[in-house]
Parts: structure tokens; C-alpha cells; sequence
């Protein structure tokens, strides 16, 4: 049994499936690193000194602090239940960066694949002359009107 699942992991699509795995994990930190710490900043500058990641909504005063929090941190640290709207911003932001890359890289690979397609067979048929049936290309006589295919109507 050891050895079946051995020759299941070192497959090639397995250990390709796993690298992928791992780059995209990886592109994903570095695209939500992104978001936060280039994109936001700006965006949250530009609509009034807006800071995303602490755009919340307190839903429950904490325990050990009442209101209003300073921070989503501050909120965090007393306990307080918050509706966490600017990370939720930030995320489906970074889902559209790593879906428009997933795009562009499978849009990149298609065209690849569609490049490596084989040129078009040589036909194997050809049309009767005479009475226009799809005869072979070897045949010298067509065995629907019996014409001799070495000459062509006139």
C-alpha cells in the first residue's frame, strides 16, 4: 500500500498540482500585502484619510471597554463584537487581483496550447467531376456514374 501511494505522489500532475499549490499560497501573501500596504493607502487618502482596515461597525460594546474603539484593534482587545467591513473590502480586492492573474495565465496558456495544435491532414477524398460524388483520391473511375477520372466534363 506504501508503494501504490509512493508511484500516486511522485505522478508528475501530482507534484505539479502540489508546486502550484505552494507559488499560489505565495502569490496570494504577496497580493494581499499589496492591497493592503500600496493600493488602500492611497485609495483611503484620496476619499478622505479613510483607513480600510479600520473601516468597522461595532455590533456589541466588549466587556472589558465601552465604545467608540479607536481602532479595530482597540475594539478587539475589548472584547467587542464588530462588523469588519474594511477588511472584507480589502479581500474581495485581492480576489480580483489573483482572479484577473488566474485569467491572464490561463488565457496565456491557451494560446500556447492552440500553437502546438498539428497542422490539418491531407484530404483522403475528392469530388467526381461528373457527377459530383465524394469518391476517393486514389480512385481512377468513379463507382457512382462509372466516369473514367482522367478527363473532365466539357
Amino acid at each position: 500500500m506504501l508503494k501504490d501511494f509512493k508511484e500516486f505522489a511522485m505522478r508528475g500532475s501530482v507534484v505539479d498540482m502540489a508546486v502550484g499549490i505552494v507559488i499560489g499560497a505565495a502569490f496570494g501573501t504577496i497580493v494581499k500585502s499589496f492591497v493592503d500596504d500600496v493600493l488602500m493607502p492611497p485609495i483611503g487618502l484620496l476619499l478622505g484619510n479613510v483607513d480600510f482596515s479600520n473601516l468597522f461597525i461595532t455590533l456589541k460594546d466588549g466587556a472589558k471597554a465601552a465604545g467608540p474603539y479607536a481602532s479595530l484593534v482597540a475594539a478587539k482587545a475589548a472584547g467587542a463584537v464588530t462588523l469588519n467591513l474594511g477588511m472584507f473590502i480589502n479581500t474581495i480586492i485581492s480576489f480580483l487581483i489573483i482572479a484577473f492573474a488566474v485569467f491572464l495565465v490561463i488565457k496565456g496558456l491557451n494560446r500556447m496550447k492552440q500553437e502546438e495544435v498539428a497542422p490539418p491532414a491531407e484530404p483522403t477524398t475528392k469530388e467526381c467531376p461528373f457527377c459530383l460524388s465524394t469518391i476517393s483520391l486514389k480512385a481512377t473511375r468513379c463507382p457512382h456514374c462509372t466516369s473514367e477520372l482522367g478527363t473532365a466534363p466539357a
